[in-house]
Formats: C-alpha cells, sequence, structure tokens
C-alpha cells in the first residue's frame, strides 16, 4: 500500500471504527488518558483460556488514536495474551502503515498502552513512547 491508501484506512478507521461499543461482561475494563492531547481509550476484553475472545474500545480524540484502537482491536481478537504481552511499537506503527511523528506517538500508542495496562498493571507498560523514537 501506499501512503495514500494507508492514509485513507486510517481516516476509515477513524470515521467508521470497528469493535466500538461496550461489551456484555466484560473481564477486563481499563481506562487511560494521554494528558498531553486529551485523547481517550477504554478497553474491554472478554478472555478465556488465555486468549481475547472479545475486544471492543470507547473513546474520543484525534484521528491517530482512534484508528489505532479501531485496528488494534480487530488484530487481537483470538490472540493468545502471551503473544500480545510481547507486542510494542512496532506493531502498532505497522498496523498504522504511514510514518508517525513523535508528536503523535503517544496518540498512536495509547490504545496498546492501555491494553497492556488493563491485562497486565499500569507497571508493565514499558514506556514505549515519543521519547523512544
Amino acid at each position: 500500500m501506499n501512503d495514500d491508501l494507508y492514509q485513507a484506512n486510517i481516516i476509515d478507521h477513524y470515521q467508521h471504527p470497528r469493535h466500538y461499543g461496550h461489551l456484555e461482561n466484560p473481564d477486563i475494563v481499563y481506562h487511560d488518558v494521554n494528558p498531553n492531547c486529551g485523547d481517550e481509550i477504554t478497553i474491554e476484553l472478554k478472555i478465556e483460556d488465555d486468549v481475547i475472545r472479545e475486544a471492543s474500545f470507547t473513546g474520543h480524540g484525534c484521528s491517530i488514536s482512534q484508528a489505532s484502537a479501531s485496528m488494534m482491536m480487530e488484530e487481537i481478537q483470538g490472540k493468545p495474551l502471551a503473544e500480545l504481552r510481547g507486542w510494542g511499537k512496532e506493531e502498532i506503527l505497522d498496523l498504522l502503515g504511514v510514518k508517525i511523528g513523535p508528536v503523535r506517538m503517544k496518540c498512536a500508542l495509547l490504545p496498546l498502552k492501555t491494553l497492556k495496562a488493563g491485562v497486565w498493571g499500569p507497571s508493565n507498560w514499558d514506556g514505549e513512547d515519543a521519547d523512544d523514537m
């Protein structure tokens, strides 16, 4: 895909987010905010046998944070938690498919930060953010 197609994909996920809304009786609910810009994400997960069976999110913010959350929710369903624990910045950037500058990196990584903090606790986020660029 070229940059124009990736950008169109980001806009599509922003305008028509996948897995947006609430789950009935989720096993994990976690909310986080990017204090720099005010983006907010809440994730809800149903987990069975250490595999994410259902994932959804709610929130608001820029197109990057919301598209990143939508793409990540699609990607993580059916994946074992052990695999997702190893996810970092590169997996999210691969999903987005465009170069993300330092100012927007925290926006792009907010869904991953929220996932990791919700599943393994806030201290398990290893600080992968714009400062690591």
